[in-house]
């Protein structure tokens, strides 16, 4: 009884201290958290039990100095088999039933109606029927997509307080505000406001990752993909590509700026005041024909964490 409650103890405080995640910077984070916590409650307490037999068992039964003698013959224990087979069974599917509801909470049973495609999706190397042609023709096939989170499922009575167009392109991304016309670098968020994140990919794959908000979202060409986050945090968080989408993907990287509601309406409002192009068609215009080299193009992944966007990486929504 006292090895069972100190077990209990230990694990406990090990589920909220393993200091294994960044911060917690969304609403999202914190239902993330609460699941990982308690999988780590119930894998270190499995794991001290566990290997604690094994220490005391080798300890205690180990061979004695001058015994020569067989082991004792030991046929199984019923009763035993059972109870370590139940027992992991029920924790494994009370976990599957609270990550079930969790994902859920987050829209990622949500099938999202603006990624279902009626359209045939062409898939390559597909083996001809024709067997005198060595050639791979493309076949036309019925598509659905349902990509990661969504918008969760209240999302469908509740407007977003921001909405934010997100480009991904080789190896920048690329953010729009459709109600003030800015185009950025970074993205700027406020505390306390639904935001909605309108993803997609002008060229590859990519996935948008925000580590301390703990939602990732895949940026597919030809789709429109949806995060929905609520910042709880103020300060400067990454934003990651975590989608290997060419060589230079490591370099793929931006921030995201979360703000008081009061700093952001005055950044939005710098923003709008600042003369220049209010959509990134009209950046685009602006931009010298002349194409950039490969050198002007990698500079400004030089320094780590380059907020500005350049004008050689806007050319690429071309």
């Amino acid at each position: 009884m006292l090895i069972g409650i100190a077990v209990t103890l230990a694990s406990l405080w090990y589920g909220q201290n393993h200091g294994l995640l960044p911060v917690a910077a969304s609403a999202e984070a914190e239902l993330v958290d609460g699941l990982f916590n308690v999988m780590m409650t119930i894998g270190f307490g499995l794991f001290l039990l566990v290997e604690g037999t094994l220490v005391i068992a080798a300890i205690r039964f180990r061979r004695r100095k001058g015994d020569e003698g067989d082991g004792e013959h030991l046929e199984g224990n019923i009763p035993l088999e059972i109870l370590w087979t139940a027992l992991p069974a029920v924790v494994v599917l009370g976990i599957s039933v609270y990550s079930f509801e969790i994902y859920t909470e987050m829209g990622g049973l949500n099938l999202m109606n603006h990624h279902a495609s009626a359209k045939p999706v062409q898939l390559a190397y597909a083996p001809s029927s024709d067997s005198q042609h060595s050639s791979f023709p493309l076949l036309n096939l019925p598509f659905l997509a349902a990509a990661g989170l969504g918008e969760p499922p209240d999302m469908t009575q509740v407007e977003p307080d921001v909405t934010v167009n997100v480009t991904g392109l080789q190896y920048a991304f690329v953010f729009t505000y459709p109600e003030t016309g800015i185009v950025d670098g970074e993205l700027h968020i406020p505390t306390g406001q639904l935001v909605k994140l309108n993803l997609q990919a002008q060229d590859v794959l990519h996935a948008f990752w925000l580590p301390e908000f703990r939602v990732k979202q895949d940026m597919i060409p030809g789709e429109e993909t949806t995060l929905v986050v609520e910042a709880t945090r103020e300060g400067t968080y990454p934003v990651v590509c975590a989608e290997l989408c060419g060589p230079y993907h490591g370099g793929m990287r931006t921030q995201l700026i979360v703000q008081s509601p009061e700093d952001y309406a005055a950044w939005v409002q710098n923003r709008v005041a600042q003369a220049g192009p209010s959509t990134a068609a009209e950046a685009v215009a602006a931009l010298p024909s002349q194409a950039a080299t490969d050198a002007e193009y990698l500079a400004h992944f030089t320094e780590p964490m380059q907020l500005s966007l350049e004008a050689e990486t806007l050319a690429q929504l071309h």
